[in-house]
């Protein structure tokens, strides 16, 4: 044991007097080996102990940390940027993202004229925005803003997957992982920068096009209501992004996006198209029944088959909308963004609906029922419990409205949407009323039936012609939105249009002409009513489908495969 440690190089490094005047004793020569430098260790004291990569963490992140009116922003050199596309891999594989899960992309900018044409490339992520559109949204309130560095974070466990952040967001940074059921983003590598390490795409720049600053929020402000964030983004004076584009060339003015002519449909959203048919129709039909009750003196068919009807409709749009989650059993969350979100605000409205509506419907039943305690009273609060009922579907269909004005979105307008879902609401009102009515053998007056199939046809003319502008501009020289939905729902959509204006015209226009010839009464009433309805809720889910479907999405320039 003793000549096997006297053998090694720090022993044998020892001076020879003192192994031959003193014992060496095994603790001595192992701490005396310690002290001698390993390979790796001697080649790092001889070229130097800082590492390599030394200047991104110097020079391409902040060394102290936002004041009080700061934040971090990605900070990008377009003069530098080549598009070689490292910084997505970089993302793509420190982050360990999913295949086709991309958190950062490069994009084209092109303009100029031919004979001084210009093109830039563009690398981007989220923008860390002072009013981030996808937290104020969120209706789980999965994202959260850090007071101190301004990073926008998404917290997975809270998420349900309900996507609308993704809708949101007018610059795409929000990515749906289906196969985790939620969302994720870009955190600007927030671990590594407390470690005073640079983020994956700092790092993997060989240009050094990407940095990380500290910027004033009254600059990024300014900036915003400057209009000059990056030619070609969608407008930055909603969420305020705090990424900054610098370059020393003057762009021309005409720079647009690679793909800006590219038009293509988006994601259909089908539990969404379900649920806002069925909510819409559910409201409509105790609404107009409820309506024609207090003017006209008398119910339209039976108050509790409308009752029984639109409360049991409320319920399956809700279970629908379930299944728009990537994660269904954390629904319960979908109330607790609702100071902001306004996707909490229609879920609260239609669950409260949907169980206003089936008392209702109870208390409708109440005389057909056997005596019970507190009958008479239940009866007695009845035209308050409809009232309530109707006001809070109203206000369900008004939140189902603002969702998609929030998102800013020209297609999605206040006026466009609005006219949309409360058309909807009308038309299909009144055809369940009407079909009720004869289905169950309680047929209305021909004065109120005629009034109900005026409504229909009405509301049918107004939406159509409403709809059909978007088609005056298919051949615009301009690339509008308009043009846009126009192109894709002339294109790729035509079955779906063909069908939507198709089935609305022979249930809002044919068959209300046929039953205006009836006189409304007769044995063919009911089956005429019921296949209205039934092609006037194809024709609105149709038409639904189109809304998502034909609706360009806002997101940053792309162009680059």
């Amino acid at each position: 044991m003793t000549d096997a440690i006297l053998s090694m190089p720090g022993a044998l490094s020892a001076p020879r007097e003192t192994k031959r005047r003193l014992p060496v004793l095994p603790v001595a020569a192992l701490l005396q080996a310690q002290q001698t430098l390993t390979a790796v260790e001697r080649f790092a004291k001889e070229h130097g102990e800082k590492p390599a990569q030394a200047k991104y963490y110097r020079d391409l992140i902040p060394l102290e940390r936002p004041g009080a009116h700061g934040q971090y922003a990605f900070e990008v050199d377009l003069d530098a940027c080549t598009g070689c596309k490292a910084c997505v891999s970089a993302c793509h594989q420190l982050n360990g993202l999913d295949d086709g899960e991309i958190w950062r992309t490069v994009g084209l900018l092109h303009g100029g004229t031919a004979s001084a044409p210009a093109l830039q490339t563009v690398t981007t992520s989220c923008h860390h925005c002072i009013e981030p559109a996808c937290m104020l949204g969120c209706p789980t309130r999965a994202y959260e803003k850090d007071p101190i560095t301004g990073i926008v974070k998404h917290l997975d466990d809270q998420c349900f997957g309900c996507q609308y952040c993704t809708l949101m967001c007018p610059y795409d940074a929000p990515k749906y992982s289906a196969k985790r059921g939620i969302v994720r983003k870009c955190d600007m590598c927030s671990d590594r920068l407390a470690h005073g390490e640079a983020p994956a795409c700092v790092q993997a720049c060989p240009n050094e096009a990407i940095a990380i600053r500290v910027v004033e929020k009254v600059e990024a402000v300014a900036r915003s209501d400057a209009q000059s964030f990056l030619p070609g983004a969608p407008s930055p004076e909603h969420t305020l992004p705090t990424t900054v584009y610098k370059t020393q060339r003057a762009m021309p003015s005409n720079m647009l996006p690679a793909d800006f002519y590219r038009t293509s449909p988006e994601h259909s959203h089908p539990p969404l198209v379900v649920m806002l048919t069925l909510t819409q129709l559910s409201v409509g039909a105790f609404v107009v029944g409820l309506l024609v009750e207090r003017l006209a003196g008398t119910p339209a068919g039976s108050p509790l088959a409308q009752a029984a009807f639109a409360g049991g409709l409320a319920v399956v749009a809700l279970a629908a909308s379930v299944l728009h989650l990537g994660r269904p059993l954390l629904a319960w969350r979908a109330v607790l963004g609702l100071r902001t979100s306004w996707l909490s605000r229609e879920a609260v409205a239609f669950g409260l609906f949907a169980k206003l509506a089936v008392l209702t419907g109870f208390v409708a039943a109440a005389p057909l029922l056997p005596p019970f305690w507190g009958k008479v009273q239940l009866s007695a609060a009845a035209p308050a419990l409809a009232s309530a009922a109707a006001l809070t579907g109203v206000i369900g269909v008004l939140c189902s409205v603002m969702v998609y004005v929030a998102t800013r979105r020209a297609q999605w307008s206040g006026t466009q949407t609005g006219l949309k879902f409360f058309g909807t609401t009308l038309l299909l009102g009144a055809a369940t009323v009407l079909a009720l009515g004869s289905c169950t053998g309680q047929d209305s007056s021909p004065r109120i039936s005629g009034a109900l199939v005026g409504l229909v046809f009405a509301v049918t003319i107004i939406k159509l012609a409403f709809e059909g502008r978007v088609f005056s501009h298919y051949r615009d020289p301009r690339h509008s939105i308009e043009k846009r939905m126009a192109l894709v729902m002339l294109g790729d959509l035509r079955g779906a249009t063909t069908l939507r204006f198709v089935a609305a015209l022979a249930g809002g226009v044919l068959l209300p002409f046929l039953l205006f010839s009836m006189g409304y009464r007769g044995r063919g009433l009911a089956p005429i009513s019921l296949l209205m309805l039934t092609l006037l809720f194809l024709g609105e889910l149709a038409e639904r489908y189109l809304f998502f479907r034909a609706a360009p999405a806002s997101r940053m320039p792309g162009g680059i495969p």
